[in-house]
């Protein structure tokens, strides 16, 4: 499988009893596909399946499978903690028809590079799918490294890694070292470096609610090669990057963000909170702004 362009990391939308919205869900779904994301992440961190038991991340699976059908590529995320969990979700996620796997490392256990090649590699044997790796140790505590990323040679499934390590000689590496293993922008504020790297597509929270923004920069980069305009772009978005990762709220601004757009994604689940009306405010006008810049650079509406 070819990576290619802006996956979003759905988010799951909430009635205030934290009980699944479902209508929202098929809301954002056809939102992202109107405006030309080119594919979808279910089960990620900003889906918030850390949060969910097995049955409701389950039912995310299944729900987003049958709301997608087949439009755009689906990736469904694996993350657990116990391997055998990360294989039942594969499997699972095989069964409701994702077109390939996340796979990040196990949290919180401190693995070894070895270990967590043999983590991926018995998730591979059980799904037999294309993998996207995602490498994240601001929350993982550990890196993907180069010994881990050596032993997963061993399936051509690895085909994508999502970076978001935040050091861009991570990114070098790589480029330079693992070529067979796409690159994909795990890091928001890296996005025009991933790009000049080589990058040819974006894991982006940020498109569930400004998915032309984020289009237009990987338009301009990968597809026009203008990194002139790409950088004009990026700039523009910068901003909107810090608002998000500030405060630790980054799933609050993402779901205020999309209920901005008329989908009410409804609250995050405990313990993290709602945004004030503070940042409510800040993150309304950083999008305004965000939007009418880059309007000016493109032509066209955003």
């Amino acid at each position: 499988m070819q990576f290619e362009g802006i996956f979003t990391p759905i988010v799951t939308p909430y009635y205030n009893d934290f009980s699944l919205n479902g209508n929202a869900l098929a809301e954002t779904v056809e939102h992202l596909i109107a405006a030309g994301v080119h594919g979808i992440v279910v089960a990620g961190s900003t889906g918030e399946y850390y949060a969910q038991d097995p049955e409701e991340r389950l039912e995310m699976m299944t729900r987003c499978a049958g709301l997608i059908k087949g439009r755009v590529p689906i990736v469904m995320g694996t993350g657990a903690i116990r391997t055998e969990d990360s294989i039942m979700y594969a499997k699972a996620a095989k069964k409701a028809g994702a077109n390939a796997l996340l796979v990040a490392t196990p949290p919180y256990a401190y693995p070894t590079g070895r270990e967590i090649a043999l983590h991926a590699l018995a998730v591979d044997r059980a799904a037999n799918l294309p993998v996207m790796l995602y490498n994240y140790p601001g929350r993982m505590s550990v890196d993907m490294d180069e010994d881990c990323l050596d032993r997963l040679g061993r399936s051509p499934n690895f085909c994508g890694i999502k970076e978001s390590s935040g050091n861009i000689n991570r990114l070098h590496l790589l480029a330079r070292e693992y070529p067979h293993i796409a690159l994909s922008c795990g890091m928001d504020d890296q996005a025009l470096e991933f790009f000049a790297w080589g990058a040819r597509s974006w894991v982006c929270a940020g498109s569930n609610f400004a998915p032309e923004a984020h289009i237009a920069l990987y338009k301009a980069c990968v597809v026009e090669g203008d990194f002139t305009k790409g950088r004009a772009i990026m700039s523009a978005m910068l901003p909107l990057m810090r608002t998000l990762e500030q405060g630790g709220k980054f799933v609050q601004c993402i779901k205020y963000g999309l209920t901005l757009r008329g989908i009410d994604a409804g609250p995050p689940r405990k313990p993290l909170q709602p945004l004030n009306k503070d940042d409510k405010r800040e993150l309304a006008e950083v999008i305004r702004i965000m939007n009418t810049t880059i309007s000016c650079i493109i032509g066209a509406k955003v």
